[in-house]
């Protein structure tokens, strides 16, 4: 909090990126965690989590104010002017050290609370165990095997604990190997295949001009001989080759022909990742330009060359997955083996692995290939302060190349786009302990299964929101074309907040909606068939009582005393008495939504969160609210299952009140 100067400023003005005569007048206010804007006009709020902000940049005062320029990680670019020279320097000074803490331990997940007390701070951390996901793939068998070598970090300190090499190798050979490699990163095992060919990943030997390691020769030769169904297998380098050759005068570089037997290898041209943050940032500033023709929208993509970037990385992984399934073995590097080798390796294995395109099998992926195996998320997604040159989207590159394989087979992912720009949206926030730290020996040491949430836990709790309707679960491997054509520009990632200019609604949400309100209205029909049942048999059993008690009273009626109709009525009345009614009347609490709003019409949500927010159905008034106003697990009255389903606050009351009342 001594950070913020000036926590309340009035009379500020938020631009439209696509209107300049469109602005919104109101009230920002700094939090620890949050800017926040209030329309005060509109009564309209926006947020901007403090850890999304990438850069902060103050643009020329005008007649106007003093205008600040906000752009996030998630791609949400806003401008806000502020009336006062001095309090704009105030706020862009505390946004420059909020965004970024010079501490690993000021980040928000440190900080972060969740609203639900269905999400305990321990979900999700226990939901993966590498040892079982390499048992998955019958690891260890007499091949592979796991080396206690790195227990302790010891052998690799950005390596996880549990490494599995091949079961010929020696102590000595492992030890070599890893002297050999940069940054200790020697061959291990990530993927075993059913034919027995694997892809081991590592990083770059450290081979300059004619350097050689027996030991590293060894343990390649022993990997080939894993797999006795092959007489060779791929090293590939995912580098363009003149990259390699460049870090030789380094002492680096690349494998020797000469000294491995029975290899071929490729350079595959992957770009390193200061031409991957140039070409990203391309792509922002294009996606911010106003009024572009078509012909300067696509020049400028091209010109980017972010979608080549895609390509090459897809490609890659296909001749990764096509060798490992013509039952070649393969090993990966780049120059470290924490970016582009996490890069393709994890796309190798999804097109390999049906199991990996579930959502379950996805996590299982992240966990293993991107933060076991040590890719610097930290340093990459800019968590604290540090060499801006460290940063680059290497993580957004695998979620959009997933993203163009759902694209291309549709129905072969368990998940949906939600999923993936959720996921890529919690890599940057830092609201979650999972993604913090930059090899798993770092968040051991912080402690963050303990101290905070995970993002699998959070996953769980919303695991509905998250699935594809058109999911068909497949156990081929994938075959993709990877056609030029078949490469998208993805909007809904890279111009996300544009609803308002170019309102959409996707395909999926509109399968996912139709699925959710044939499910509502299935259950209240079922609710009310079992009612109708009910009092059914309610009345069929007040029938047989009024019979049963006419036939009692006629045989015991003395016809000189009552008067015959006069018995009879007062015997119906008294049969009538004895029934009684369980179930609680039908009321308010009881309707379900018949029509849902669509979710076009809803602009903005009825408590006036930005439109950019995610949107919810509430299950029994049909209407659209966002995340803050909407309670995720609320049974209905009206359904029979009694399944959790979203509620907006006020029907929640309504179901509430109702609930008082009856017990």
């Amino acid at each position: 909090m001594e950070h913020i100067k000036t926590p309340k400023i009035e009379n500020v003005r938020m631009l439209d990126r696509y209107n300049s005569k469109k602005t919104s007048a109101g009230t920002l206010y700094l939090t620890a965690t949050h800017l926040i804007f209030f329309d005060t006009e509109n009564n309209k709020e926006s947020w901007v989590l403090l850890m999304h902000i990438g850069n902060v940049e103050k643009l020329p005062i005008t007649t106007t104010g003093c205008p600040i320029l906000i752009r996030c990680k998630t791609f949400l670019s806003v401008t806000f002017v502020i009336p006062k020279e001095r309090d704009s320097h105030n706020i862009f000074t505390s946004l420059l050290v909020l965004c970024q803490p010079a501490k690993i331990e000021d980040v928000y997940c440190f900080l972060y609370k969740s609203n639900s007390d269905k999400i305990s701070k321990s979900a999700g951390w226990d939901s993966f165990n590498l040892e079982k996901e390499y048992q998955r793939m019958n690891v260890p068998n007499e091949s592979w095997s796991l080396t206690t070598l790195n227990q302790d970090y010891q052998l690799c300190d950005t390596y996880p604990k549990f490494l599995f090499v091949p079961s010929s190798v020696s102590t000595s050979i492992l030890v070599g190997s890893s002297k050999f490699r940069s940054k200790e990163r020697l061959p291990v095992l990530t993927y075993l295949h059913g034919n027995k060919a694997s892809i081991c990943r590592c990083a770059q030997p450290l081979s300059g001009f004619n350097a050689r390691c027996m030991e590293d020769e060894q343990l390649l030769t022993c990997i080939l001989y894993t797999n006795p169904g092959s007489e060779y297998m791929y090293v590939v380098d995912t580098r363009p080759k003149i990259n390699a050759m460049a870090n030789r005068a380094t002492g680096k570089g690349y494998e020797n022909e000469n000294f491995y037997d029975s290899i071929k290898f490729n350079f595959l041209g992957i770009e390193n990742i200061h031409v991957m943050r140039n070409s990203l940032s391309k792509v922002v500033d294009l996606c911010e330009q106003r009024n572009l023709s078509m012909s300067q929208f696509i020049g400028g993509l091209d010109s980017s060359g972010w979608l080549r970037h895609i390509k090459t990385i897809l490609d890659t992984s296909a001749f990764i997955c096509q060798a490992v399934h013509s039952g070649k073995s393969v090993v990966v590097h780049c120059s470290d083996g924490w970016d582009r080798t996490a890069q393709v390796c994890s796309l190798a294995s999804l097109m390999l692995d049906p199991y990996y395109r579930s959502l379950q099998g996805f996590q299982a992926l992240i966990e293993k290939d991107w933060l076991a195996f040590g890719h610097k998320f930290s340093d990459r997604c800019g968590h604290i302060a540090g060499d801006s040159k460290e940063v680059s989207p290497v993580f957004t590159q695998f979620i959009e190349a997933t993203w163009q394989l759902t694209m291309i087979q549709p129905t072969t992912f368990e998940f949906n786009e939600r999923f993936l720009l959720i996921l890529h949206d919690h890599v940057t926030s830092c609201q979650y302990g999972t993604f913090i730290g930059n090899c798993e020996k770092e968040r051991v040491d912080l402690k963050l299964k303990d101290r905070t949430f995970s993002f699998w836990g959070y996953v769980e709790e919303h695991k509905k929101e998250f699935l594809n309707p058109l999911y068909s679960a497949q156990t081929e491997t994938m075959s993709p074309d990877l056609s030029p054509q078949n490469i998208r520009f993805w909007r809904g990632m890279y111009c996300r907040f544009e609803n308002g200019v170019h309102p959409r609604e996707h395909v999926y949400d509109i399968l996912l909606a139709t699925s959710e309100q044939t499910k509502s209205i299935d259950d209240h029909v079922k609710f009310l068939q079992k009612r109708l049942s009910y009092f059914k048999r309610k009345i069929t059993d007040g029938a047989d009582m009024v019979k049963n008690s006419l036939f009692s009273k006629e045989i015991c009626i003395e016809p000189m005393t009552y008067n015959r109709e006069e018995n009879i009525i007062q015997s119906m009345n008294d049969a009538f008495d004895n029934l009684t009614v369980m179930e609680p009347k039908l009321d308010e609490a009881h309707k379900v939504a018949i029509e849902w709003k669509s979710l076009r019409e809803a602009v903005s949500c009825e408590c006036s969160t930005d439109s950019s927010t995610k949107k919810y159905h509430c299950w029994k008034c049909g209407n659209v609210f966002c995340t803050r106003c909407i309670d995720m697990n609320v049974s209905l009255p009206g359904h029979l299952s009694q399944d959790p389903v979203p509620v907006c606050h006020g029907c929640r009351k309504i179901v509430s009140r109702s609930s008082t009342e009856s017990s």
